[in-house]
């Protein structure tokens, strides 16, 4: 089940700017972390989050916005669901970790 009325906060607003345009750069582990919330999140739900498109060269931003939107839109009926909607919020705060340190490195600070 889908929510509809569905308004974004501004901390998503935030998080979803802060995204790259681009594709992330992640190590191998947050990817594989990451795209296994996307597959699970899409065979649990019956969706494709970005339909053709290899993960690779999936732009940040829309990444970000999707995995918010199903956060707070997706209304889990089963245990499969249950189980992939319990990941969207990690990956979300790693995925935002990870923008906020390329922020931060754009700027020219040291982390």
């Amino acid at each position: 089940m889908v929510k509809t009325d569905y308004i974004p906060e501004l901390s998503e607003v935030r998080m979803e700017r802060r995204a790259p345009e681009g594709p992330y750069a992640l190590d191998t582990d947050d990817r594989a972390y990451i795209e296994g919330c996307l597959r699970q999140v899409e065979a649990a739900f019956g969706t494709q989050g970005f339909p053709g498109m290899p993960f690779e060269a999936i732009p940040g931003r829309a990444l970000m916005r999707r995995f918010i939107v199903w956060w707070r839109t997706l209304e889990p009926e089963n245990e499969a669901q249950t189980e992939a909607h319990a990941q969207l919020p990690g990956a979300i705060r790693l995925l935002d970790t990870v923008s906020s340190y390329l922020e931060e490195k754009a700027r020219g600070g040291r982390s």
